[in-house]
């Protein structure tokens, strides 16, 4: 049986204010780490429907063009 959100814990969130010197006004960065699979993701779903690794990024409508006429 899979968990449903009935199944999560109650959460409490706590505010914590503290500054960071590298961020613009000392905000700090949130959005970020929900980034890091997606090129992987992506590279490995071109890679599903093109049978072609690709590992450098940008993946650009270019090099796939390229990759696939190479590959004949």
């Amino acid at each position: 049986m899979l968990l449903t959100a009935e199944d999560a814990p109650d959460i409490e969130a706590l505010i914590v204010e503290a500054n960071d010197p590298s961020g613009p006004f000392g905000a700090k960065g949130v959005g970020e780490t929900g980034l890091v699979p997606t090129a992987g993701a992506i590279a490995n779903a071109v890679y599903n429907a093109t049978g072609i690794r690709f590992k450098e990024i940008p993946m650009t409508e270019e090099k796939v063009f390229k990759a696939l006429r190479e590959r004949g």
